[in-house]
């Protein structure tokens, strides 16, 4: 059976709370970035990760290194201390995060793009309706 791995990272970014979530599978990771208001609790989080999981978009996947978790407690719990004294998120989740973000730009131009097409026909056809009914003498 294939593991997944998810990390979830929460932190301060002016003025809102900011959660990005990894998940690694297949050696492949994509990433998805959550906003939250006031600074959330470890149990709003779960129980927010509980109920929305499978709603999250992550971005399209993209090559990492997988790195096997050896079980040491101590050492993941020192792991954990640093993280939490680092500022930032991991470039590879940063690269995910910015392709998503630019796969739905480009989504939100092609729909714009096909609104105003089809408007300025509709524009045209009613120009041309009421040119031939000025023909015609109406």
């Amino acid at each position: 059976m294939d593991k997944v791995a998810v990390t979830v990272t929460v932190f301060f970014e002016e003025p809102f709370w900011v959660s990005v979530v990894e998940r690694i599978d297949e050696g492949k990771l994509s990433a998805c970035k959550i906003t939250f208001g006031a600074e959330p609790r470890e149990q709003q989080i779960y129980d927010y990760f509980l109920k929305n999981y499978y709603k999250l978009r992550f971005s399209p996947a993209v090559e990492t290194a997988v790195k096997e978790m050896h079980g040491n407690p101590k050492r993941m719990q020192k792991k954990a201390k640093r993280q939490m004294q680092e500022a930032g998120i991991g470039t590879k989740s940063q690269q995910a995060l910015k392709l998503q973000q630019e796969k739905k730009k480009t989504e939100r131009r092609a729909f714009g793009r096909e609104q105003k097409e089809a408007q300025n026909q509709r524009k045209f056809e009613l120009k041309q309706q009421k040119r031939k009914e000025k023909h015609k003498g109406r």
